[in-house]
């Protein structure tokens, strides 16, 4: 416990520092560039923000090890792993300037010990672990009610939906609404405060590092879509989610 409360105060430093970081780039304008696709979008700020994370860590905590989303792919289950998301939702951040995250996870020899997603235009840290629960800001986040898929909203990833990929039409006509947010920490966020009662979506290992540790700190379920546990090598079809919704997502997708 000791340890997950004292690299929240430092995470929370740096996030301050980035968050002002990513604001200063939306007025002061932002280069963008792509990446596999058109679509597939990043700035100079996630590139300068992932780097500064770097170097905050490395300063803290000389022996860690990084995967990051802009530059550097190397897991290991050994030792301390910093697995950085620095600006999530990169198309939000964009084009509305809004509905984008910065995310960060720390495991230990595999192990979760602490995930922390900003809501950057909001200034709400999100934060958590097995030994100290879930927090928004301070305050301790209570685990969301239990709901159905038919009782309550489904986050969905767009590409998913729009390709029908694991019946996710389906999902969404036997779900009370869906909802496409374009950014992962975002939905997680959405689940975790009981706004929605799933996500299902395609994402990598930076997309979902941060927000399975405070999930599963909540009681919530978050599986590979067939029911299997995460790879954390791996990009792969992810869904959180009440128990009750995960069950039927994952009978529904399967079926």
């Amino acid at each position: 416990m000791v340890e997950a409360l004292q690299i929240k105060q430092q995470v929370r430093q740096w996030m301050d520092t980035a968050r002002q970081m990513m604001l200063d780039g939306l007025n002061e304008g932002i280069d963008v560039t792509t990446k596999t696709g058109p679509h597939d979008l990043v700035t100079n700020i996630d590139r300068q923000v992932e780097q500064y994370y770097i170097t905050q860590i490395k300063q803290a905590y000389p022996e860690a090890h990084f995967f990051g989303e802009e530059s550097i792919h190397n897991y290991t289950q050994e030792g301390m792993m910093w697995i950085i998301d620095p600006v999530d939702g990169t198309m939000n951040f964009v084009k509305q300037q809004d509905n984008f995250a910065s995310m960060v996870a720390v495991y230990q020899d595999g192990n979760p010990v602490v995930g922390f997603i900003l809501d950057v235009v909001n200034n709400d840290l999100y934060w958590g672990g097995p030994e100290v629960g879930a927090y928004r800001n301070e305050q301790p986040l209570l685990p969301p009610v239990d709901l159905s898929l038919e009782q309550g909203l489904l986050g969905v990833g767009s590409r998913m939906i729009l390709s029908n990929n694991y019946h996710s039409q389906e999902l969404g006509q036997r779900a009370f609404g869906i909802r496409v947010n374009g950014s992962a920490g975002m939905e997680f966020i959405s689940v975790l405060t009981g706004k929605t009662t799933g996500y299902l979506s395609y994402l990598h290992p930076w997309d979902f590092a941060t927000g399975r540790i405070i999930a599963e700190s909540l009681g919530l379920t978050v599986k590979k879509i067939d029911g299997s546990a995460l790879d954390m090598l791996s990009s792969t079809t992810v869904l959180v989610a009440t128990k009750r919704t995960a069950a039927e997502v994952i009978r529904v997708a399967n079926s």
